[in-house]
């Protein structure tokens, strides 16, 4: 059984987000993709402080598929350095049967 991943994703608009959702979930890259409402990011960028409108993204895969999930967010992103974080979903806590439905999703 493959383990479930999130990739947290940052995109500049909901457009570009729906864009990068559409592909991963019609390439089974991802079984779901979440695109939650504008947030704003304060960060710093080549020296100096940015604050923008970023809408986030919660891709749901699994670590077998989060690497072509990656690159192929990464080939989508208009930004140089995107927002792209695996993060590892514990099985002890979690649903067996949505664990289980992110996999049979993702297998071609």
């Amino acid at each position: 059984m493959d383990d479930a991943v999130f990739l947290y994703v940052t995109a500049p608009d909901a457009e570009i987000a729906g864009r990068i959702a559409r592909t991963l979930v019609g390439e089974r890259l991802a079984a779901c993709v979440n695109i939650h409402g504008p947030m704003r990011s304060v960060f710093e960028w080549e020296g100096k402080t940015e604050e923008v409108v970023e809408t986030p993204l919660i891709v749901k895969t699994t670590a077998l598929k989060a690497p072509a999930a990656r690159d192929r967010i990464l080939a989508l992103h208009p930004y140089e350095t995107p927002c792209v974080a695996a993060l590892p979903v514990a099985r002890n806590g979690s649903s067996e049967a949505f664990l289980d439905w992110i996999e049979k999703t993702t297998t071609t």
